[in-house]
């Protein structure tokens, strides 16, 4: 059947197509995993938690997609190795990853100055090295396969802070226009999506109430907060053939937040 005009159905639809997700268990991560697969495509959940990607796989195993769960620690390249090749095994090659998995707690706020050297190499290695990681491992499969989509998870403050993690998170951005520009030769896209302030659990648990509402009413564009779905949507751009002119770029999903403070 034809879709409607102005639907673009076609550009929008995955299957035969391989998604890696990491911190893929939960989070943005696991609602990326159910949208990639309801629109057809397979689906690899890597998460470090390895008895969380087991319950999410069999909850989407139920619901009749084909998923993988693997143990994948981001900042281990031997287990994004081992992740990666059994993703291949399973399903023959990867089409699109996304380097969702990341660290963010409180004291990564901190300066530099503050926050021991322990804590700034932690986040490093998952925030920044696990890009590095995931991206050259899967890189062979995608070119293989004549090319994919990697997309980025950055941060809303990657455009306005120098605290540890804000710093993580624009080296991310960093990475984007790299690959970008390394792996143009194997039609590989890379793309990064910055969330501004999401309507998540993780998020609110940071945030005090106060500072919440002044964003909202006060320096934003758009009066709400984000919502997981937004997120979604912006990836599923980026990794569709509607994105397919699109590689090095950041999108911002923060409601016009950086445009008016």
């Amino acid at each position: 059947m034809t879709a409607p005009s102005g639907t673009h159905e076609p550009a929008r639809r995955f299957d035969g197509r391989v998604a890696f997700i990491t911190g893929g268990a939960a989070g943005f991560g696991l609602a990326f995993a159910r949208e990639l697969a309801e629109r057809g495509a397979s689906i690899v959940l890597a998460d470090i938690d390895a008895a969380a990607a087991e319950r999410s796989a069999a909850a989407l195993t139920e619901a009749g997609h084909p998923v993988l769960p693997v143990r994948c620690d981001v900042a281990a390249e031997d287990t994004v190795d081992a992740a990666v090749a059994a993703a291949v095994e399973r399903f023959g090659g990867i089409d699109i990853l996304v380097n969702n998995a990341g660290r963010h707690l409180t004291r990564y706020n901190l300066p530099f100055q503050t926050l021991a050297r322990d804590d700034v190499r932690e986040l490093f290695d998952v925030n920044v090295m696990g890009v590095v990681n995931c991206s050259l491992a899967a890189r062979p499969s995608m070119a293989a396969r004549g090319g994919g989509s990697i997309i980025n998870i950055s941060s809303m403050a990657s455009h306005l802070g120098t605290s540890p993690y804000a710093v993580s998170k624009l080296a991310v951005r960093g990475l984007t226009v790299a690959f970008a520009t390394e792996f143009a030769p194997d039609n590989i896209r890379v793309n990064a999506i910055s969330p501004g302030l999401m309507d998540t659990e993780s998020a609110m648990a940071d945030l005090p109430a106060e500072l919440v509402r002044d964003i909202i009413d006060q320096r934003q564009l758009i009066h709400r907060q984000g919502r997981v779905a937004d997120i979604v949507a912006a990836l599923i751009y980026l990794c569709s053939a509607e994105g397919g002119f699109v590689t090095g770029e950041t999108l911002k999903v923060t409601g016009g937040f950086p445009l008016y403070s």
